[in-house]
């Protein structure tokens, strides 16, 4: 299978970007697909404990007023938290959807396909690492 290969640095991963010359296989959206799924059900499951930390049962929150001050500020840290995980099992759900068509692994802006290792960090990258760059994403 004949590549490009180009180092490049995501986030704190090193990583060889191989870009194919030619669209992802069969077999290779089948691997994304089956990845995208684990992870929706992994983040799915981490939003639920998410949910039960900001929000807890009647009459198990905190009882005084020092420990209200405390709840209040892990509470909004829990928030944020709640937050981008449903961010990103969103953006997981829609490249779920888009796998099966061409324009899944092909960046938005500049229309190249994304680098196979960049799809087995973050399988619901919508650009290459070049144009994220670029672009300051």
């Amino acid at each position: 299978m004949p590549t490009l290969q180009k180092i490049c640095i995501v986030g704190r991963h090193t990583i060889t970007q191989n870009k194919l010359q030619y669209p992802m296989t069969k077999a290779q959206k089948q691997h994304f697909k089956q990845t995208i799924d684990t992870q929706i059900q992994t983040l799915s499951k981490e939003i639920a404990v998410m949910k039960a930390a900001i929000y807890p049962e009647r009459g198990k929150g905190p009882s005084d007023k020092v420990a209200h001050i405390a709840f209040k500020q892990e509470q909004s840290i829990h928030i944020q938290r709640h937050v981008e995980a449903t961010k990103r099992l969103n953006r997981l759900k829609h490249a779920y959807l888009k796998i099966d068509t061409p324009e899944y692994g092909i960046c938005k802006e500049c229309e190249e396909e994304i680098a196979l290792q960049r799809l087995e960090l973050i399988p619901e990258s919508l650009y290459c690492v070049d144009c994220m760059n670029e672009l300051g994403l």
